[in-house]
């Protein structure tokens, strides 16, 4: 069997000194996470984030800057390293009676401190760095990404 890292993205999202999280349910727990996901085949990093935020949170999400890539290995499954491609923009509008995707059960405003206090609950300790990178001003421009086409 061939390893194979899985790329994910996410979005950190601050409006009125608050991040936009969601809970989930993950294997019967709810834990905490940025709107995240996996990039999907055919689509590009922005799109993917986009996606995923739309369908964890339900807002429109407009990608300006990426924070970082996060390269993170499960301390359980160490057969499973993540790589996360964290960015940073703007909401644009709210679909009020769209279903958020399983196993999403809501979506969570949380300030800095109250994120502290939730640390046993993030799903992974990737949350809180990113969110540490967004504070400490970490910005790189998404044109970064280069999508190579032949």
């Amino acid at each position: 069997m061939r390893w194979q890292p899985h790329v994910t993205v996410a979005a950190v999202i601050e409006q009125d000194n608050q991040f936009l999280l969601v809970e989930e349910n993950i294997d019967n727990q709810l834990m905490l996470n940025q709107p995240a996901g996996h990039w999907e085949n055919g689509e590009t990093l922005i799109e993917a984030v986009i996606r995923e935020t739309l369908e964890e949170t339900a807002w429109h999400f407009v990608p300006e800057f990426l924070i970082g890539i996060y390269q993170w290995q499960h301390p359980t499954l160490p057969e499973e390293t993540y790589l996360r491609f964290a960015f940073t923009g703007s909401l644009l509008s709210f679909e009020k009676n769209r279903q958020l995707d399983n196993p999403i059960v809501r979506t969570v405003w949380q300030d800095y401190e109250e994120l502290l206090h939730s640390r046993a609950r993030h799903r992974s300790p990737q949350l809180l760095l990113c969110v540490d990178d967004y504070l400490q001003g970490k910005r790189y421009p998404i044109e970064c990404l280069i999508e190579v086409k032949s």
